[in-house]
């Protein structure tokens, strides 16, 4: 698929109106918040999706009624990570996109989410790995934090490195 077909997938609704810019993201965690929604927010590069994401996002939604995911661009992901993203932005946002447990997925620009966490304001942050939970970015801003158990192996890093060893 061409960079452009990519683009017209994104905007062609398939995504089922979950993908919002940051300030569409914003408005409609108002909205859900006047309605009296919990809201989950979670973030990371997701890179090459695997199965210890997608625990993690099932998790980050039973502690709400709405999980929105921040996904790192694919600027951000190569100031982050030199080697990566192995997957387009627009792809990695789409494929969340089609997972039950995720409401929205929204893309920011800088290496950390701290002011898309000030603008959605949501109830409770998640992250998975080994964070602590007042190391996480925006812990500060949120009532609720959760660190969620790394679990070994499951990485998009492990998983590059087993290809180059199969592979290479």
């Amino acid at each position: 698929m061409e960079a452009h077909e990519s683009m017209e997938v994104m905007s062609s609704g398939r995504d089922g109106g979950k993908i919002l810019g940051r300030e569409e993201m914003a408005a409609e965690a108002r909205r859900l918040r006047s309605e009296g929604k919990r809201i989950v927010f979670t973030n990371g590069c997701f890179d090459l999706l695997h199965a210890g994401h997608i625990q993690c996002l099932k998790e980050a939604k039973a502690l709400g009624d709405v999980l929105i995911v921040g996904v790192n661009s694919d600027a951000s992901v190569g100031r982050l990570k030199s080697n990566r993203p192995i997957i387009p932005q627009e792809e990695r946002a789409l494929v969340l996109s089609s997972i039950g447990a995720v409401d929205y997925v929204t893309i920011f620009e800088e290496e950390t989410p701290y002011e898309l966490i000030r603008l959605i304001r949501p109830d409770v942050l998640v992250k998975g790995g080994d964070w602590a939970p007042e190391d996480i970015v925006g812990a500060d801003l949120v009532g609720e934090v959760h660190s969620l158990p790394y679990r070994e192996g499951l990485s998009t890093t492990a998983i590059i490195e087993r290809i180059i060893e199969r592979f290479c």
